[in-house]
């Protein structure tokens, strides 16, 4: 990088605090921080759902399965992912945009409290916290591991300077700032995708490799392949079951984004736009990576660096600093996204039970408090994000496929599942069983098993084994011991429906996330 480069990277790193600032006028109390207080038209919505879906991750570990194995990177990864928000925007987007239109909750397990109990709801906040710090630490590590690539920084000085301008834009304005600093940094990625798609095509030509012909060459054989390596059918199947519950809500983040439009129209329409911009977009970002063989030698055995190389030896000053850029809009959305969500889940859900204060703070103390929580949660996943690589962790890619999307079943199954009609026999026998034991599952195929079997357990049993145990003991429990109360019904309905049925008008609006706690808990 030279002077020009870091021009375009400061340059940006101040507009994202201008927007920051900017946004601070719009957010008056809880909902608008969490929510945007339903006002986001749905084509920001849909963008904004679109790039707090991937990260840095992208370009170093999802760059090293394109340098190994090729288009298998898009086949088991964006593709299920845009067909699971496509199945989402009818069966999930509607009913997750009611939780707040009809039940007037601000964080997206607030409802858990009336849908199954306050035990179940503390149960899925806690543990999906520590998930995002585990996952959010990775995206942190893959930023820093690029960064370090251009600029020479240390992993734990990168980890600092993005750390650090996330928390100072999303602390202060919240889902608006994510929302309209994601539609900047979508602006951004459009141009330098297509900078780098150009440059790539070019120095192919140079080398007298036609577009096509480029499949022929030894350094691409078997890349054309759709399931390779340890990405076969086993392992598409149950991630694309994986997204289509994370990608819908599962993880938080996205399901604000459905909260915050509207109407329940509105946020179909929001999901609609993400699944065609993830089935398209990506090809663009992918085509560089599964070129890369023909143009660099990656130094790493995943080759998690090759992009980064490939980027430093086409691309003219300038540009390269855009590109940059283009790193750090992805992992800022994401990781800033995660933060209003966690903060969402800490101070509408767990605060109150744990500290009696907390029930009775006004809409001031309740903001401040989100914004502390949304601070901490950025330094804790930092802090983890150091903890990558070692022997703990392993990987960034690891992280992500092994930890997250084999955890990402117990966890969003009861939440997600719990929306729909045909699971209200569920209750919370049925959701806190199918989460235990789905983590209990994930353990035992991850460490004790795999210790037994030469080479471990291979990679889609890993992720599909919780996931399979989730949802089989979800639905089994449900029909043995049915716990469908009328007051449970009535949840269930309100979510389905937008009219002013009996049964909708039966669930009260609440009068806020301390009162729901303790009535809940003296139904159950």
């Amino acid at each position: 990088m030279n002077g020009l480069d870091w021009a375009v990277l400061i340059g940006y790193f101040g507009v994202m605090v201008a927007i920051g600032v900017w946004s601070h006028k719009r957010v008056d109390n809880v909902s608008d921080f969490f929510t945007a207080g339903g006002k986001m038209p749905w084509w920001l919505s849909g963008i904004s759902h679109h790039m707090s879906g991937y990260s840095a991750v992208m370009f170093t570990g999802y760059a090293g399965i394109a340098y190994t194995y090729g288009v298998t990177s898009f086949v088991t990864w964006s593709f299920p992912i845009a067909l699971g928000i496509a199945i989402g925007s009818k069966l999930f987007a509607p009913r997750i945009n009611r939780l707040r239109s009809r039940l007037h909750v601000a964080s997206p397990l607030e409802y858990l409290k009336s849908r199954y109990d306050l035990k179940t709801q503390q149960a899925l906040a806690w543990s999906g916290m520590l998930l995002k710090i585990v996952d959010v630490g990775a995206k942190w590590a893959a930023i820093a591991t690029l960064l370090s690539v251009f600029t020479g920084v240390s992993l734990n000085q990168g980890i600092l300077i993005t750390g650090g301008i996330t928390a100072v834009y999303c602390t202060i304005g919240g889902l608006w700032a994510d929302a309209l600093t994601e539609l900047g940094q979508f602006v951004i990625q459009l141009l330098a995708g297509v900078a780098m798609f150009i440059a790539v095509i070019m120095k192919l030509n140079d080398k007298g490799i036609g577009f096509l012909d480029a499949w022929d060459r030894p350094e691409l054989q078997g890349h054309g392949e759709p399931l390779v390596g340890p990405y076969g059918t086993v392992f598409l199947l149950a991630f694309l079951f994986i997204k289509l519950f994370e990608y819908n809500g599962g993880m938080l983040n996205q399901a604000q984004r459905y909260m915050a439009t509207a109407t329940p129209y509105e946020a179909e329409r929001s999901a609609r736009l993400s699944a065609i911009l993830w089935l398209v977009w990506p090809v663009v970002l992918f085509f560089p990576m599964w070129m890369s063989p023909l143009l660099v030698e990656s130094q790493k055995t995943d080759g998690s660096d090759s992009y980064g190389l490939m980027t430093e030896q086409l691309l003219p000053h300038g540009l390269l600093g855009l590109v940059i850029v283009g790193f750090f809009s992805h992992t800022m959305a994401m990781c800033s996204s995660d933060a209003n969500a966690i903060a969402a889940v800490f101070t509408r859900d767990c605060a109150p039970v744990i500290w009696r204060r907390a029930r009775t703070w006004t809409e001031g103390q309740g903001l401040r408090v989100a914004r502390i929580t949304t601070v901490v949660f950025l330094g804790l996943s930092m802090a983890a994000a150091t903890q990558v690589n070692s022997p703990t962790f392993k990987d960034i890619i690891t992280v992500v496929i092994k930890w997250v999307a084999g955890l990402m079943g117990p966890m969003a199954i009861p939440m997600m599942l719990g929306l729909l009609r045909p699971f209200r026999r569920s209750g919370p026998t049925a959701a806190l069983t199918s989460w235990s034991m789905g983590l209990l599952a994930f353990w035992l195929v991850n460490y004790p098993i795999s210790w037994q079997i030469e080479g471990g357990v291979p990679l889609q049993y890993q992720v599909s084994i919780p996931l399979a145990v989730s949802l089989v003991l979800y639905i089994l429990i449900g029909f043995v011991k049915p716990e469908d109360t009328p007051e449970r019904l009535a949840i269930v309905e309100k979510i389905n429906t937008d009219g002013d049925g009996a049964a909708a008008a039966a669930v009260p609006a609440p009068a806020g996330p301390v009162e729901d706690a303790v009535g809940t808990r003296g139904k159950d």
